[in-house]
């Protein structure tokens, strides 16, 4: 079976991009794997792919300095708004134009794949529209509706619903999207999907470093602000615990200036980005979770992995189906700083609760292993590929 799967720019560091290339890692073992990706902006992705996969570039991005000088043609397709996106998706400014558009529309048309997998709201509107009845369709929900904007929302109801499936990440999601499509929440055609964890295997942590770690895109839905201001309960009481913040974006100057209000230049580090997360997270004791929303969040299963703990806020939807609230870590209060300051405090202070919880989430975090997760595909594929054999005429084979 060959599977390509439609991405904004696989260069680049963010949750769907790990995600993807995580599957795509796990698939290659059984099955061929493209990744396409709508527009390249590094030399190299940032994330690991393994060598079999093919990864196929669409177009270069404007911001990429190396990318090769453009004809005056390229240049004009750039300046013109893609037609088929919504207006409201958050990539349609730095991947989608006129230009990525016509080749996204010119490979859709041509591809040899099995199966085409669009991972954001624009890829599955351009799918549902200019894919063919040669392969299945399926688009990929990374966000929670209701974290979706109106003209994204029209598009789910008016368009994605003509493709031939639709995977969301956590189960309370999928109700969601159920409720919203006015289908049956035990219809096939909305699927929970989880994200995978890529191959091990994942050192331990000793869970006795005075550290404190949290991971993602600096970016106003993860909050790292109020993260700061938790924190600082916990450097008061115990100087020398120190929290190191994993990524980088446009809210790296309004966390520093957060750090140096609360005096916590000395206890609070922006680390960067980390192509191995876990890794990082086997330094520390603790992992947390400071989002307004959160979708199936890859940080808590790699603070998982590695037999960390995490507190967070009981945010939609995500943590509240990881977290085993007081086994495999603390789910708080929603949006409340002071509760987020106290599970902090909670595990800081009692090394045996932190090894207990540690202990029961690397189980958790083995239901997520890759190797589950193709399997899981592979039985949601399975019937639509014979749909799709039946009505293309074709005589297609399931190879695992």
């Amino acid at each position: 079976m060959k599977i390509a799967f439609l991405i904004a720019n696989v260069y680049g560091m963010g949750g769907t991009i790990r995600a993807t290339t995580n599957l795509a890692n796990g698939l290659i073992r059984r099955h061929e794997v493209e990744i396409v990706s709508m527009a390249r902006g590094a030399s190299e992705p940032f994330f690991r792919i393994d060598p079999q996969v093919r990864l196929r570039d669409l177009t270069h991005g404007r911001g990429w300095k190396e990318r090769p000088e453009p004809d005056a043609e390229t240049q004009r397709l750039e300046t013109l708004p893609a037609e088929h996106v919504p207006p409201d998706e958050a990539a349609r400014d730095t991947v989608f134009n006129a230009l990525s558009e016509r080749a996204l529309r010119d490979y859709l048309a041509n591809t040899d794949a099995d199966v085409v997998v669009a991972t954001r709201p624009g890829l599955n509107s351009l799918l549902a529209l200019f894919g063919t009845g040669k392969y299945v369709r399926i688009g990929q929900e990374h966000l929670n509706l209701g974290q979706q904007p109106k003209d994204v929302l029209a598009h789910i109801r008016d368009l994605h619903v003509r493709l031939d499936g639709l995977t969301v990440l956590t189960d309370s999601d999928r109700r969601d999207y159920a409720r919203f499509l006015g289908r049956p929440e035990s219809d096939p055609w909305l699927f929970t999907m989880p994200n995978a964890m890529p191959e091990g295997p994942y050192a331990r942590s000793r869970l006795t470093n005075p550290i404190i770690a949290a991971a993602g895109r600096l970016i106003p839905v993860k909050q790292y602000p109020k993260l700061v201001r938790a924190f600082a309960a916990v450097a008061e009481k115990h100087p020398d615990w120190q929290l190191r913040i994993y990524g980088s974006g446009q809210d790296a100057a309004r966390i520093r200036s957060t750090i140096t209000e609360h005096g916590l230049n000395n206890h609070v580090v922006l680390m960067g980005r980390a192509a191995q997360t876990a890794a990082e997270f086997a330094k520390a004791s603790i992992v947390v979770c400071s989002s307004k929303q959160e979708g199936l969040s890859m940080v808590i299963l790699e603070g998982f992995a590695v037999g960390v703990p995490v507190v967070s806020f009981d945010c939609p939807h995500g943590p509240r189906e990881l977290i085993d609230h007081e086994r495999t870590g603390l789910l708080v209060a929603d949006q409340d700083v002071d509760a987020l300051a106290a599970g902090m405090l909670r595990l800081v202070e009692d090394e045996e609760e932190r090894r207990r919880m540690g202990a029961a989430a690397v189980e958790t975090a083995r239901r997520y292993h890759v190797e589950t997760i193709v399997e899981r595909w592979e039985t949601y594929l399975a019937p639509l590929l014979a749909r799709t054999a039946k009505r293309s005429g074709l005589r297609r084979f399931l190879p695992w």
